[in-house]
């Protein structure tokens, strides 16, 4: 079962103490379709200008990856530039240039407008909702945003939160968005406004899912090298709705075991820059490493003598 993917497509520069590199293959879109190519088919949605080289659409074709919803029109395409320092959970934005992305109006193919499971990744809420304007019936929606919307555009934001079944966001925005402090209370507030699952990336501290009927917490994954932060929460997307979408299982096992995989694809994610760890990966791999996080979380009942 396909897909689909609405989001950036871009060229990133990014500092970390580890290295650096400069207008490689970024957005939010591209972490996205790569990560979940690997459990299903995808169909990206998207813009770049008439600079966006011809090796990044071969890369994506190569993963058997739709572009047929990938825009390509005179300007220059979406850029970011950005530093981490050695806490690389915060990202410093040194110089971002929308350029023909700041006029993104996203149509649908028509083979697109059927497909079942929709990821709206982090764009301006109004965007969003005339994407879901031409999808129907979807099974699954899937929403992405940040602090930026939730301050500019709370309300556009609260009605396409009416209208989506999950949302992914980190711990900083839902505080922000419920207005509360506790993640238990924020995640109550936000789920009753729609959203049937809440899903609250914490970084090296893992991630948060609540469910309609439990609370599930995954760890990182403890690596000995992270080169590269960018990208990490839409990798973690594309693995969690690829595996949703290959399987159909929403039961809370699903729900569990697409969590572990997102956690997967964002751990490899961050260990080369840009998607060059997901370039070279193998379904062997995120076996391998799928088995280690169970590992990470197993352990016996309790049994004490009286």
């Amino acid at each position: 079962m396909a897909v689909l993917v609405v989001g950036s497509v871009a060229l990133d520069s990014v500092e970390t103490p580890f290295g650096s590199v400069t207008e490689v293959l970024g957005g939010s879109a591209t972490y996205f379709s790569l990560a979940a190519s690997f459990f299903t088919s995808v169909f990206v949605v998207g813009v770049v200008g008439k600079d966006f080289s011809s090796r990044h659409l071969k890369l994506l074709k190569s993963k058997k990856i739709d572009i047929d919803g990938l825009e390509m029109v005179e300007g220059k395409t979406f850029r970011w530039r950005g530093r981490y320092g050695y806490d690389l959970n915060d990202a410093e934005t040194l110089e971002t240039r929308l350029n023909v992305f700041s006029h993104f109006d996203p149509q649908l193919p028509p083979k697109y407008r059927k497909t079942e499971y929709v990821f709206l990744a982090n764009i301006d809420p109004d965007v969003q909702l005339k994407v879901l304007d031409q999808v129907a019936g979807p099974k699954l929606v899937v929403l992405d945003t940040m602090n930026f919307w939730i301050s500019s555009k709370r309300e556009s934001l609260r009605k396409v939160l009416e209208r989506v079944d999950v949302v992914v966001i980190n711990e900083a925005e839902a505080r922000q968005f419920a207005m509360e402090a506790n993640l238990v209370t924020a995640a109550k507030k936000i789920q009753a406004l729609g959203p049937r699952v809440l899903i609250i990336k914490r970084g090296e501290y893992g991630v948060l899912a609540f469910t309609p009927r439990t609370v599930f917490s995954a760890p990182a994954y403890p690596l000995e090298r992270i080169f590269d932060p960018t990208g990490a929460g839409d990798s973690f997307a594309g693995g969690l709705m690829g595996y949703l979408a290959r399987t159909r299982n929403h039961r809370e096992d699903g729900w569990r075991q697409a969590v572990v995989l997102g956690s997967v694809m964002a751990s490899f994610a961050v260990e080369e820059f840009s998607l060059d760890r997901l370039k070279s990966l193998s379904h062997q791999d995120i076996r391998r490493r799928y088995r280690e996080f169970k590992r990470l979380t197993n352990f016996a009942d309790l049994r004490l003598n009286r």
